[in-house]
């Protein structure tokens, strides 16, 4: 048979095998350019062993060394098929797909070793002439499996090379590109190896995909090592930390909106009187109450009140279509809705297709002339404070529950590691939707700070939003990274000192490295936050800061705050590798209740 005959008769198969490609996580923090090695005996007794399966399964030792190589692609990769290159003599490695789905070892092996069989029934043809029809991207992969350990040369698009050196038993042999991966992750991965060839070996029969490859120490990191710091939280609600304020600076300036300012006794005196209404009208415990004020004042008012009285404060912006308003409350179980003048006309059109539930004037409230003492109704830790609706991927909004302890370690995680104190002055300019308006609104609070409340057409204005900033002397402030890049630009074309601004906090988008370059080369000075979390997960979850550009290619989401813990798991919730991708879990005080009125999406999530 012709050479050009046994290439077409092999075209179809290794098109199969090219159309994939498997990515190794880049784990280093010292990318420069270089060949690094490592190397380690496997034991002579998981040797035999290995030996042993082979044996009795009537396949080649090379094909238990593969398998054991494909799991661990899989838990790097975090896919059920992957590639990799197989070396063989005197040619070039050729490209093999593998397939991983949850089985047993053994049948893993046996579709690996009939993949394998298939591939070097075909080695002699070049790869090349494989590539003719059509052409696949490139590289083909980027690890090389080598059962012979031969040159262990890096080819060109290659960052690592998995040999096999048969002399008294096996040693592993790794080598592999050190602006990809560093030494100790080179020496997790042999690990790997080792461990996969040890469960394989071990009960050929199990599901390979319930086993796990990371070693003790790595497990002990994960859990615990990377887990956010422990605080000691005060036995109060935040409602009640204001409160000691109120009593410590009666006098100071709690927050400002436009011309209107109150002091901590002014704020904290019509807090008490509106809890006082509501409680008045029969509000019970968690019961929920709706809020639909702009953004001002009387809404920082309404929100301590109804925490002050027990309640569940639901939030929406005051025009947002009657037919969302209306599903909002529904799904809540509200009856009970704080307003103002002026705010409630689409409130009112949202009522008209529900009964039972009872709109409160802000100002009426506070006019019935409720006591100006503080309630003290005994809310517990575990209590439900708020409820954040988000529309999640379908569009159908989810009312996400959270509780008052998952609040106050979110208060002082942002106070801690954004250094609030008593004379610093907190911009509030996310839209009242937003979790993240939350800990805008009421993090100085508990300090003795100031709130700024700032105006939305103020927002709009990039000159007029600076000017806010100078003049109302703000320290912290929070923007997502898209208003980041308008005021960086502005600035940039009109530069100004902002003398008081200490930090600003970068959440709700990908910070990306070009702006956090751009900041650092304008304000060196002012520190950013990286912030990331989910309205599920108590609003933030993760804080990085950063006092320079980051040497890494993407800006780092940070640790876990206070008292959380994060995970990346596989589909059977086992950590995956450190760097691998996988889903994403929380756990610790951090954790909501799931979503109201949807025990389904709950339960999923």
């Amino acid at each position: 048979m012709s050479h050009e005959v046994r290439a077409g008769a092999v075209t179809r198969p290794w098109r199969c095998e090219m159309s994939g490609f498997t990515v190794v996580p880049r784990w280093t923090l010292n990318p420069v350019p270089g060949i690094g090695e490592h190397e380690v005996w496997i034991p002579a007794e998981l040797t035999a062993a290995s030996q042993r399966l082979a044996n009795d399964s009537a396949l080649p030792v090379s094909s238990v060394l593969l398998t054991a190589h494909a799991k661990v692609l899989g838990a790097l990769s975090g896919e059920h098929e992957v590639c990799t290159g197989y070396a063989v003599d005197a040619h070039p490695p050729l490209p093999m797909r593998m397939t991983l789905r949850p089985r047993s070892w053994r049948e893993v092996l046996r579709g690996i070793a009939r993949a394998e069989s298939d591939l070097l029934a075909h080695s002699d043809v070049p790869v090349d002439d494989h590539r003719r029809a059509p052409a696949p991207a490139e590289p083909l992969f980027e690890t090389v499996f080598d059962p012979s350990a031969g040159s262990g040369e890096l080819a060109e698009g290659t960052v690592l090379r998995v040999g096999f050196v048969q002399r008294d038993g096996f040693q592993l042999r790794l080598r592999y590109r050190t602006e990809v991966l560093d030494a100790t992750c080179a020496a997790r991965i042999a690990g790997y190896h080792v461990t996969a060839l040890s469960l394989m070996t071990a009960d050929p029969e199990a599901e390979h995909a319930r086993a796990s490859l990371l070693s003790a120490e790595e497990l002990h990191c994960q859990l615990h090592g990377l887990a956010g710091p422990l605080r000691m939280l005060p036995d109060r609600r935040t409602h009640q930390l204001f409160e000691d304020r109120a009593r410590a600076h009666p006098d100071a300036v709690a927050a400002v909106h436009g011309n209107r300012q109150l002091t901590y006794r002014t704020l904290n005196a019509r807090a008490n009187q509106l809890a006082r209404a509501l409680l008045k009208r029969g509000l019970a415990r968690e019961s929920v109450v709706g809020v639909a004020t702009e953004r001002n004042l009387d809404w920082m008012t309404a929100v301590l009140a109804i925490f002050k009285a027990g309640g569940a404060y639901l939030p929406f912006e005051p025009h947002f279509p009657a037919e969302r308003i209306a599903r909002m409350l529904s799904r809540a179980g509200c009856r009970l809705v704080l307003t103002e003048r002026g705010s409630n006309a689409m409130l009112d059109r949202a009522l008209e297709s529900l009964s039972g539930v009872e709109t409160l004037l802000i100002d009426a409230a506070l006019a019935e002339g409720h006591s100006e003492t503080d309630p003290d109704v005994n809310v517990w830790p575990q209590q439900l404070s708020y409820i954040f609706f988000t529309s999640g991927s379908t569009g159908e909004p989810k009312g996400a529950m959270c509780e008052h302890d998952g609040m106050l370690n979110h208060l002082f995680a942002k106070i801690d590691d954004l250094g609030i104190a008593e004379r610093d002055v907190l911009a509030q300019t996310a839209p009242q939707c937003f979790d993240i308006s939350l800990w805008q609104l009421l993090a100085a609070l508990l300090v003795g700070g100031r709130t700024l409340l700032v105006e939305q057409e103020v927002i709009l204005d990039a000159k007029r939003f600076i000017d806010k900033i100078v003049k109302g002397r703000v320290s912290v402030l929070q923007v997502v990274p898209s208003y980041l890049e308008v005021l960086l630009s502005y600035l940039e074309q009109h530069p100004r000192e902002l003398p008081h601004l200490r930090r600003v906090s970068v959440t709700g988008e990908v910070l990306k490295k070009e702006l956090v370059q751009r900041w650092f080369a304008l304000k060196p000075a002012i520190k950013l936050m990286n912030a990331y979390g989910l309205t599920e997960t108590s609003d933030d979850t993760n804080h990085e800061i950063l006092d320079s550009v980051p040497r890494r290619e993407r800006v780092p989401l940070g640790r876990p705050i206070n008292n959380v813990r994060v995970y990346i798991v596989d589909e059977q919730l086992s950590p995956v590798p450190l760097g691998a991708p996988g889903e994403i879990v929380f756990a610790g005080i951090c954790v909501g209740r799931g979503y109201i009125g949807d025990s389904e999406r709950t339960q999923r999530a």
